[in-house]
């Protein structure tokens, strides 16, 4: 079995740190909810788009080390490992932020996976770990990488046209945004996609 998991808002979570970076600069008050949502749409209606920008520059750069893994992932990529499971890291980010300090995004994500995943036994080959720059290379590489199933936070990328037939799409929803969809298995944890597999390795 080989398994696509997406990597930002899928596998990695980053509402504690955008709320933390936002209140150490001052760009919004401390009462504001711990989601990375909140704080972008706070800064939107109050017409800080550049803020919002340099900000995620910001942390999918240089504060990419304080990024936690969302609760169970980790767990989960440790059963898939002891299960002969081939789990592939396959997304989509640009080379380097839009404003600001020109931090190597691509590289920030890797050293992540080095240190969070990798460091005590690999938990996913490097080789199988793929940052691409457009969504079209994306779901390409879905396709070369001859996945099963695929988890991503993006309903886009799980509906598109060129999504590879036959891959079971698997829409990730911790905060419950989207609708139901058919034909699209939906979960809201880690835990619930384990119990899925689980039910399915024998």
């Amino acid at each position: 079995m080989r398994i696509g998991v997406d990597f930002d808002n899928t596998l990695v979570s980053y509402d504690e740190i955008f709320h933390r970076v936002a209140v150490e600069q001052g760009a919004v008050p401390v009462d504001t909810p711990q989601s990375k949502l909140a704080v972008r749409d706070l800064l939107r209606r109050q017409g800080r788009e550049d803020v919002w920008t340099e900000m995620q520059g910001t942390v999918y750069g240089a504060r990419m080390d304080e990024v936690c893994a969302y609760p169970g992932a980790i767990e989960f990529l440790r059963w898939a490992v002891k299960s002969g499971i081939s789990v592939c890291i396959i997304s989509h980010k640009t080379r380097h932020p839009f404003i600001g300090p020109r931090h190597d995004l691509h590289e920030a994500a890797r050293r992540w996976v080095a240190r969070y995943l990798n460091h005590d036994g690999a938990l996913v080959d490097e080789r199988n770990v793929f940052f691409e720059l457009t969504k079209e290379e994306k779901l390409a590489r879905i396709r070369a990488c001859a996945c099963e199933h695929y988890i991503d936070d993006l309903p886009e990328i799980l509906l598109a046209e060129a999504f590879p037939a036959g891959v079971q799409r698997i829409l990730f929803d911790p905060d419950g945004h989207h609708p139901k969809v058919d034909g699209m298995l939906r979960v809201g944890s880690w835990r619930e996609i384990g119990e899925h597999f689980r039910s399915h390795v024998h």
